[in-house]
Order: C-alpha cells, then structure tokens, then sequence
C-alpha cells in the first residue's frame, strides 16, 4: 500500500517536530505543527461518505500517533495521519523550483483521452474547451452530472488514458494504488488539489509525474477557514503551485 511507504518516510522526517493543533472537519480536516523553522499546516480532503464509525483508536494525540495511522482502515484515523504527513512535507518542501501555475496549464493541446479522478466541473469545462477528450470519474454520486462515470468504471477505462489528473482525495480514500497500477498508459499523472501536499521525493518511482496543490503563505488566515467550514476562507491563505516528481 502506498500510504504505508508514505508514512515510514514522513515519520523519518517527524523527529524534532510538535503537534500545535488539529481539528477533523469539513470540507478538510487539518494538522498545525511546529519546528525550529517555524509552523506548518497540513491538510486532507474529509470523505464523510467514507465514514462508517466515527472513532479513533488516538487517545494521546501527537504527530507520530497521527502519522503511524496513515494507512489505517478507520478512514477517520487515515485523514489525520495523511494531514500530519501533508503537515510534515509543507515543513520540510522546497519550492524554490516550483511553477505557481494552475493545473491546467500542465496538459498540452495534443494531450489525448484526459481522466479526471474526481468531478472538478470548472476543470473538466477548461479542458473540453480545448476539444480535449475527457472522461470524468466519481465516487460520490451527490457529485455526478450527465457527464460523469461512477468510479467503478475506472478499472476497465483508465488503460487507455494518456494523461490523468486525479484529485488527490485518491489517497484517502484507497484507490491511489489501483489507480497508477491501471494508468500505466498515462505520460502525465497529475495529483491536484489541497491533500496533495506531500514531498515530491514521497512518490518518486510511483508513476505520478507532478502535484498541484497549495502552500499555506497565511495560517491564522487559514486555520480560520477551516475552523469555519469555508474552502473559500482557506484558500485565501493559499498560494497554487505544481511542482515535478523526479
């Protein structure tokens, strides 16, 4: 499973930093840590269709306890452990090389049959623009359109994708493996959105090619967007970036 390679490494890299605060909520559950550079704020997609019990095993929340739990079966313990991941990389991430671009601006006219992993309609109206041939996929049906495949559809039609941006929601909910396993095709595997925060060096040799998330540049800003239930308040504090996965 990728989330437990995942997890060894970030735990690696955890020592000499303290957890500040958390919060599981929507639309993003989030971890603050702090280090002698100073603080961090990692986030990850909530999935309460995902939900099935809302326990959690933690009874001393840290940072390692939430990490150690990235690759759990309780999704509610996987979104903290991949928020504290997502923390530890924010602190740790170079983006002196990264290009403060959108997403879009990755895919080539001539870039073939798109997947997109996750109904992004804005995204998914750009790319159709361009007389891109798209195929959106979505587990949460609440999200579906008239042009949205279920997930389920994603096994059969993602060997012929030459390029693929998934949200990286992917990985909280466990599909990640199955889906760089079935896009092999993919010369570009994209994962966007703000839970894909991770350290470039995390996915290296997996088959993603780039990350196109968020690096918080205003935490109060933030942290208080989050404490509200507002993806707008939150990104305010964010800036888009996409950096390459050599």
């Amino acid at each position: 499973m990728l989330l437990t390679k995942i997890k060894r490494k970030a735990l690696k890299l955890a020592d000499g930093l303290e957890l500040v605060d958390f919060g599981f909520a929507l639309p993003y559950t989030w971890v603050l840590l702090k280090g002698p550079k100073g603080r961090a704020l990692g986030v990850a997609m909530t999935l309460p269709e995902e939900v099935q019990r809302y326990r959690n095993s933690v009874s001393e929340p840290s940072l390692r306890e939430f990490i150690e739990r990235a690759d759990s079966l309780n999704v509610v313990e996987r979104t903290l452990g991949l928020a504290a991941i997502n923390a530890v990389s924010q602190y740790h991430i170079d983006l002196s090389n990264a290009e403060w671009v959108d997403v879009l601006e990755l895919l080539p006219e001539n870039a073939g049959k798109v997947a997109l992993i996750g109904n992004m309609p804005p995204l998914a109206k750009a790319l159709r623009g361009r007389n891109l041939e798209v195929f959106v996929f979505e587990r949460n049906a609440r999200l579906w359109d008239k042009d949205t495949y279920s997930d389920a559809l994603e096994y059969h039609l993602l060997p012929e994708m030459n390029a693929v941006v998934a949200s990286a929601s992917c990985l909280v909910n466990g599909t990640i493996d199955m889906l760089l396993d079935r896009a092999k095709k993919a010369e570009l595997f994209v994962l966007t959105g703000p839970t894909g925060q991770l350290l470039p060096e995390f996915l290296k040799g997996t088959g993603v090619t780039h990350l196109a998330s968020m690096k918080v540049v205003d935490v109060e800003r933030a942290i208080l967007g989050l404490k509200l239930g507002s993806f707008k308040g939150f990104e305010e504090g964010n800036r888009k970036y996409v950096v390459r996965v050599e």
